[in-house]
């Protein structure tokens, strides 16, 4: 439990202020909260257990420079649709909120895992399990990860109430291409 414990504050601690969370609150402005969190339970449960794994069997490190472009691009992929938006008949409405949650869901489980991948928080559970158990390390640095970024969420949620839904399309677009740019920039080695 004492691990578990640790694994939370690390990365409860390491996630505050971090691009995720900044893309949890994103996310948030666009669509449900269920289906966000869910996605990003999916994506960081995911990405937590290869960050154990590797930690466990000291395996080579993820050629995260390859990893971060590919993330790049599709934030600058996600900026575009969210950009571009839709419009749908009242019967295209019905099916597409039953279809949206699916949608937000794939859409936050994926970029989440992406974003992940060679971000400080995988670093950090990698780190973790070299020394500590691998469930204890991915049980409480997934959770770490999913609180942290739950309260981004309540954040974006509150933010979208108060804002017309054009500075939100807006603001998601932007953000997206932020974390595009981001990636790319640390892809090529241009931030570290």
């Amino acid at each position: 439990m004492s691990v578990v414990l640790l694994s939370f504050a690390v990365i409860f601690v390491a996630e505050i202020g971090d691009k995720s969370q900044l893309m949890a609150l994103t996310f948030a402005t666009r669509y449900r909260t269920i289906p966000i969190l869910v996605g990003i339970t999916i994506g960081t449960a995911t990405v937590h257990a290869v960050s154990v794994l590797l930690g466990a069997v000291l395996a080579v490190s993820l050629p995260t420079d390859a990893l971060n472009i590919a993330a790049g691009i599709a934030f600058l992929g996600f900026a575009m649709w969210t950009w571009r938006g839709d419009t749908l008949s009242e019967d295209e409405a019905a099916k597409a909120e039953r279809a949206s949650s699916r949608s937000a869901v794939a859409a936050a489980s994926g970029a989440f895992f992406l974003a992940e991948l060679g971000d400080k928080t995988m670093l950090a559970t990698i780190t973790l399990a070299t020394t500590h158990g691998a469930f204890a390390v991915w049980l409480g640095s997934t959770v770490g990860m999913v609180v942290a970024d739950a309260l981004a969420i309540l954040v974006g949620r509150l933010l979208g109430r108060r804002l017309p839904e054009r500075v939100i399309t807006i603001f998601a677009s932007v953000m997206f291409v932020v974390f595009g740019v981001v990636l790319l920039l640390e892809g090529f080695g241009v931030l570290g």
